[in-house]
């Protein structure tokens, strides 16, 4: 059976996954490398527990990368890191931070842009190269 991508969507899957990857290893590394800054923000935010929920959220992340670079349990992971995302908009930038500061509305707005290619990749799945079924990496699509 011959792959149902052509090359160019092969390579813009593995792409945006490495995007995905890449976004969350950054947030990721910002907590672990300042996780009491991390921290006083999400207290600022009003949260209670804010540490606990700091380290939580860092490993979190860090799974996340490693379902996207992987493939691994990449449309489970897409649905949680929409869920993540929505709540980060709404807690971290919205409509009760606007009147502070209007570029919050466009933060705001960014984490439902982020949240629909995540809904898209959630249905779209990882792609046919790279990606890890639940036993075994697919290293080139079916043949």
């Amino acid at each position: 059976m011959r792959s149902s991508f052509p090359a160019w969507a092969k390579v813009a899957i593995i792409i945006a996954r490495i995007i995905y990857a890449a976004v969350f290893a950054m947030a990721m590394i910002f907590k672990f490398s300042g996780m009491h800054a991390t921290a006083g923000y999400i207290a600022a935010a009003g949260i209670p527990a804010a540490l606990p929920l700091a380290w939580v959220a860092a490993f979190f992340e860090l799974a996340l990368v490693l379902c996207f670079l992987t493939g691994a349990f990449f449309r489970e992971a897409c649905l949680a890191a929409a869920a993540y995302v929505v709540f980060l908009g709404i807690v971290f930038h919205g409509p009760s931070h606007w009147h502070a500061d209007q570029n919050q509305f466009g933060f705001f707005v960014d984490h439902f842009v982020f949240l629909a290619g995540l809904l898209y990749a959630a249905v779209c799945g990882p792609g046919e190269v790279l990606a890890m079924s639940r036993t075994r990496l697919i290293a080139a699509g079916p043949e």
